[in-house]
């Protein structure tokens, strides 16, 4: 139970109706979860109203309905107005378990790319250092031993508060999560400060339906978490980064290339060795050591500013760093998997024109004997992304292997032969395999000394989406078993 004027301390509103001095069983905002004497919010979302569901929540013996229009309930039933119902979902979830973000160290990460790699290298360096540290983002949520699978890169303010308690309950010391424009706009992130804000970097991305309305508003979202923590850390690099940080109300720091930055990198090297590839640098600034990554490129040495900016905050000292920057792997984001020390073989969640160019562009830079990029494309998605990706791999790897994805209700030769059309605007030499399992064992059947191969578009997802169903597929699983029939027992080092 808890007492109805507790949870609106901290929002502005109207008792439209009934008697505030309640106690309440527990906090809905799901039609389908509205229990008796729960406290039902009505929020809108892009395709569906809380507020139509007010008279049934009446009939299943809600007591409070927190509202934004008006509604027509019995008199029994007290009827909270507010300005915003998700804005004050979030002061009303934080206050309901709690305020547990009170009792932990909030690390928060906003940008176009970058967010879940740097979520990740400061959970690692964090834990080398012998803090406990949970993590919520685009992959999952991480609370203890616990991993659960996360439906979206930030989650609705009631189960960020909840996940926030558990953690407490369990002792973490700190979290650190991916902050995204939605979840900046649909205000997931209010009823707490973020100790740490961090900006990685900004493309013109999520523009359109559902989404946000231009450029502008994008930058705008991304700029909010910079009045909603107490440092800030951005990438003084980015073009966007004046605009993002503009009205900030907390302490700024930098970190990037330009000899102004607080934290800066010097002697960029590429680092390739027994099929690894990497990058090293020299520390500068507010800390100097050498510093070695083992992911390729520049955006991993901004990845890597990020995470020692953030861990500079809790005192980690330079050996842990150094260790932990080694050791931290990603799931699907740049994932070595070692299959040969006469070759690299990655796996990378690149599914669009502008991460895949990312990406090749980057590997380019090391020189391959050749570049070997296989991919497919989602069924029941924009035509034009598989002629964008069909141009970037033509144009920029050796070799495309052509293959499936998430075919969904599509069929996977109708997919691949879109693609073909992007690479056929190109000179590039493409073979085509639809079985993705046949195509990754050519891939590396036939990997030459020097090869850089990118399994792409799939990167964490463990499941292949046919007519409506989920099937298991997992490409770890995949090239496990694919040298295990080769007789070989020796991979995943």
């Amino acid at each position: 139970m808890a007492a109805l004027k507790e949870l609106l301390q901290k929002i502005q509103y109207t008792l439209v109706q009934g008697n505030a001095d309640i106690e309440i069983t527990e906090v809905v905002y799901d039609s389908r979860k509205i229990t008796k004497g729960c406290l039902f919010i009505c929020i809108e979302g892009a395709n569906f109203d809380g507020h139509t569901f007010a008279a049934e929540a009446a009939e299943k013996g809600a007591a409070v309905l927190v509202v934004s229009k008006e509604v027509k309930v019995p008199e029994d039933i007290v009827v909270i107005r507010v300005e915003d119902t998700r804005y004050a979902m979030a002061f009303i979830s934080a206050a309901y378990f709690g305020n547990p973000a009170e009792k932990l160290k909030v690390i928060g990460i906003t940008g176009t790319k970058g967010k879940t790699t740097t979520t990740y290298l400061i959970k690692s360096i964090l834990e080398h250092a012998g803090y406990k540290v949970g993590l919520i983002g685009t992959i999952e949520t991480i609370i203890g031993d616990k991993h659960i699978h996360a439906e979206n890169t930030t989650p609705e303010s009631f189960l960020l508060q909840k996940y926030f308690k558990e953690m407490v309950d369990v002792g973490l010391d700190a979290v650190v999560m991916e902050v995204s424009s939605q979840g900046l706009k649909l205000h997931r992130t209010q009823g707490f400060i973020f100790d740490i804000g961090i900006f990685t970097n900004l493309e013109p991305d999520h523009i359109g339906p559902n989404e946000h309305a231009d450029f502008e508003e994008y930058k705008m979202c991304k700029g909010l978490l910079f009045k909603q923590c107490l440092t800030g850390i951005v990438n003084m690099d980015d073009s966007h980064c004046k605009d993002v940080v503009e009205g900030h109300t907390c302490k700024l720091e930098t970190f990037g290339l330009a000899k102004e930055a607080d934290l800066r990198a010097e002697q960029l090297e590429l680092v390739t060795k027994g099929g690894h590839i990497g990058v090293s640098f020299l520390l500068k600034g507010l800390l100097e050591f050498p510093v070695e990554v083992a992911t390729p490129g520049r955006f991993s040495v901004y990845n890597a500013l990020a995470a020692i900016a953030v861990c500079r905050h809790f005192n980690v000292d330079e050996e842990r760093i150094k260790t932990a920057l080694l050791a931290a792997k990603v799931k699907g984001r740049i994932e070595m998997v070692k299959v040969s020390d006469d070759f690299t073989l990655m796996i990378d969640y690149a599914h669009n024109a502008m991460s895949l160019e990312s990406l090749l562009s980057t590997l380019k830079e090391y020189h391959p004997h050749r570049l070997v990029c296989l991919f497919g494309c989602g069924g029941n998605r924009s035509k034009l992304r598989r002629y964008e990706m069909g141009e970037v791999s033509g144009r920029l790897a050796d070799l495309t292997i052509i293959t499936s994805d998430n075919p969904r209700f599509e069929e996977p030769q109708a997919i691949m032969d879109d693609i073909k059309e992007g690479i056929a605007k190109t000179s590039g030499a493409y073979v085509e395999i639809c079985d993705r399992k046949e195509a990754i064992a050519y891939a590396i059947d036939n990997g030459e000394p020097g090869d850089i191969i990118v399994l792409a578009g799939k990167g964490h997802e463990d499941y292949q989406e046919i007519k409506g169903v989920k099937y298991p597929m997992d490409e770890r699983d995949l090239i496990r078993d694919i040298l295990k029939e080769r007789g070989r027992t020796d991979i995943g080092r």
